[in-house]
């Protein structure tokens, strides 16, 4: 039979077996604030930016390109222009030049042979006063040069155009030159220098022919 005795100890092992109901249930519950569920719903940050206006911008650039187009076409044009110009008057320049030096030629060069055709070539590439002057003079000219029965050959040094008179058609070019002349018995004589100032005339046609012709310092 059990006593007092036992039945305390049967109390104390069944009450040692597990916490009371009001202790488990305590153990049990983890609060959980809904605040801090609502926090973790999104990360936090500013507010997304606005989309530029992709068409404006477009139309903008399209614009800037357009009018950088026409700046630079334009500077193209006037170039083009400019060279042009320049070239065209350096091309002209240069055939008053050619002109003056083919004078000097034509007027110290020839030979017995060949008086007659120098001498028309020389009156024909000329105009103006000189013209006047060699055409009245040419058939004593020719006289001349058969009975000396002389050669002679121009050798052009240098030669310079020295300023345009765009008003007149006129050009002065300076030519330094050589003739060497030939006598009869076809003994050459010292070369001699000449220092000319050819006037160059262009007519409404554009066509040249030496109009004037001076010795600006003489024989040298």
């Amino acid at each position: 039979m059990t006593g007092p005795e036992d039945a305390k100890a049967r109390r104390r092992a069944s009450r040692a077996a597990g916490p009371a109901g009001d202790a488990a249930a305590t153990a049990v519950r983890v609060p959980v604030s809904s605040r801090a569920g609502k926090r973790a719903a999104g990360p936090a940050g500013p507010p997304p930016r606005r989309r530029p206006n992709a068409r404006k911008t477009a139309q903008v650039a399209g614009a800037a390109v357009l009018a950088a187009t026409i700046v630079l076409g334009g500077l193209v044009t006037v170039l083009l222009v400019q060279y042009r110009h320049a070239a065209a008057t350096d091309s002209r320049d240069q055939r008053f030049v050619d002109t003056a030096v083919q004078t000097v030629l034509n007027m110290y060069t020839y030979t017995p042979d060949t008086i007659d055709e120098q001498v028309n070539r020389f009156v024909a590439s000329t105009s103006g006063p000189l013209r006047d002057t060699m055409a009245a003079n040419s058939d004593n000219l020719k006289a001349i040069l058969r009975e000396t029965k002389h050669s002679s050959e121009a050798v052009v040094n240098a030669a310079a155009l020295e300023n345009v008179d765009d008003i007149a058609g006129n050009a002065s070019v300076l030519v330094a030159m050589r003739a060497t002349a030939t006598d009869v018995d076809g003994v050459n004589k010292p070369s001699q220098p000449y220092a000319l100032r050819i006037i160059v005339h262009e007519d409404g046609d554009g066509n040249m022919t030496a109009y004037d012709l001076k010795w600006p310092d003489g024989n040298r």
